[in-house]
């Protein structure tokens, strides 16, 4: 069975996204190197150094299933019905869109209206012995307060936002104990490994 896991870049005062949902300051370490990573689900590509290159690939290898929220669906407008990785994605909503799923026929999205609990259960049953990865910052909180989250991995970028949305904010269980177990030096980012140890 795969892990559960939270991933996300943050800057290093904790925000994934400025107040406007703008990335641009934290997603720079994506094209700053020479050494390609193709997304299989997306027509893109990343281009980063050797060893953001080689934890990107092993995310792609390891990840069976997606779990995403509905303001990140929303935000990416469903990533055009195929999430750059290519796999199954589990949105956690209160009402389905059932206009997006006219226009994406055939768009590997489920949409489950009755918690986090079901989505993991339904995206760790779709992965089989693969990874499932957690999208979005409150869908992110909503699976630690529920005890749910196997691993977290940060990609830390060295810049200061000041304002916007935190990557850990309003967990109803703290303290979250945690154990680093492995760190990636890359170009202007830092892959940081963590295994929950005790949730809450």
């Amino acid at each position: 069975m795969g892990l559960v896991v939270a991933e996300k870049t943050m800057s290093l005062d904790g925000f994934i996204a400025d107040p406007s949902d703008g990335v641009d300051n934290l997603f720079g370490w994506y094209s700053n190197g020479d050494v390609e990573t193709p997304a299989p689900g997306a027509d893109m590509t990343s281009r980063t150094s050797e060893a953001s290159a080689r934890h990107l690939r092993e995310v792609i290898v390891r990840t069976g299933a997606i779990i995403s929220g509905r303001r990140l669906f929303d935000l990416t407008d469903g990533w055009d019905g195929s999430h750059p990785i290519g796999v199954p994605v589990f949105v956690v909503t209160h009402h389905v869109p059932t206009d997006w799923i006219a226009a994406h026929p055939g768009a590997p999205f489920t949409f489950v209206t009755d918690g986090v609990e079901s989505a993991v259960a339904r995206a760790k049953a779709t992965a089989g012995d693969l990874d499932v990865s957690i999208g979005g910052a409150d869908i992110v909180r909503q699976c630690l307060d529920a005890r749910l989250v196997d691993e977290i991995c940060v990609n830390l970028v060295p810049v200061l936002i000041g304002e916007g949305i935190r990557f850990f904010d309003h967990l109803a269980h703290t303290p979250i104990e945690l154990e680093a177990t492995r760190i990636i030096e890359g170009r202007r980012v830092t892959h940081l490994y963590f295994r929950v140890l005790e949730r809450g």
